[in-house]
């Protein structure tokens, strides 16, 4: 059974270059959904539309009457179109490469269907009345889409080469172990440090909106401080990994891990300053830019061990490229 993909796959061909773009545009979009989803939030304009799909009862967009807030709720669901529009194009370039790109078509198909998830959840804390814990939930599924995007984009540059990377790297089996656990600590704790955060703010003061809207029934004092603790512990293994990693074969991921201390520290720096002024919305924003920095980071960090270990073209280590696919042939999505 022939579909529109595979009709296109076999009349015309895109070059490596636009998948990468592709790639790196949904990334970017994924970053800009989180940033413009703190936007609402700090502004109170989390129930500026009152109502999901539709902006009121009536309405699909906001009326003059709902000023400011409404518009800057709508203007954040219409960035979810603008995304599966960037998605989309994800899908297309990768299907419409001469040489088969399966990792990136599956990572673009996933970032499609957790946008869909996204919209849901989104609807739902509309529904839910800014419920926190909705809005962690929100948050977190649109991390696990910059996941998507981010893996993507690895394995869009790393199957775009199609060949070996070269041979594996030879290490003592201690050390090949070494760099194992620490890039696997280094993202779970990355990781738990996210989940505190959104417990952070949820327990914070700005509610996303002007209502009196429930916060988590926790310290925010005592959760900064945990936040703070992992934030330490992200910097000590970073730093571990990065004396771990030897300098042959291993340079891409060496330069990542020095870039992701970078952020981290600066992501740190902003974390102290907004929690001794009263969290000003500016620096929350750029707080919630910084989370998104720091955890297309160590993915990319994670991913380049990975791949720089086993010596593969493929992000996590798989197998050898796939040959090229000939002129007009066509296969199934």
């Amino acid at each position: 059974m022939r579909t529109p993909l595979s009709w296109l796959a076999g009349r015309y061909s895109l070059g490596a270059r636009s998948v990468r773009l592709a790639a790196l545009g949904s990334v970017t979009a994924s970053i800009a959904i989180i940033v413009t989803g703190g936007i609402v939030r700090v502004t109170g304009s989390g129930l500026g539309c009152t109502d999901w799909p539709m902006c009121t009862g009536e309405t699909l967009a906001p009326t003059a009457e709902m000023g400011m807030h409404g518009a800057i709720e709508f203007g954040n669901r219409l960035l979810t179109g603008a995304l599966c529009a960037v998605v989309g194009w994800v899908i297309i370039t990768a299907r419409l490469q001469e040489r088969p790109m399966p990792t990136v078509l599956r990572g673009g198909w996933a970032q499609f269907w957790i946008v869909v998830l996204n919209a849901v959840v989104g609807g739902v804390t509309v529904w839910m009345r800014l419920s926190p814990y909705i809005v962690a939930a929100h948050f977190l599924a649109a991390t696990l889409l910059l996941t998507a995007a981010v893996y993507t984009w690895h394995a869009a540059y790393a199957d775009a080469e199609g060949e070996q990377a070269g041979a594996p790297v030879p290490l003592a089996p201690g050390s090949v172990a070494r760099i194992r656990a620490l890039s696997t600590a280094l993202v779970t704790v990355t990781a738990l440090l996210v989940v505190v955060g959104t417990l952070a703010t949820g327990s914070g003061p700005h509610a996303g909106d002007s209502s009196d809207v429930a916060r988590m029934p926790f310290d925010w004092t005592g959760v900064t401080v945990v936040h703070g603790v992992l934030a330490g512990a992200t910097l000590v293994l970073a730093g571990a990994l990065l004396s771990a990693l030897p300098g042959d074969g291993f340079g891409a991921a060496r330069r990542k891990t020095v870039v992701f201390l970078a952020v981290v520290l600066g992501q740190g720096l902003v974390g102290l300053v907004q929690s001794l002024t009263a969290l000003p919305s500016l620096l929350v924003m750029l707080h919630l830019l910084g989370s998104a920095l720091v955890w297309t980071g160590v993915l990319q960090v994670h991913f380049t061990v990975r791949r720089a270990r086993s010596g593969r073209s493929g992000p996590l280590g798989g197998g050898n490229a796939p040959l090229p696919r000939a002129r007009g042939a066509s296969t199934h999505v």
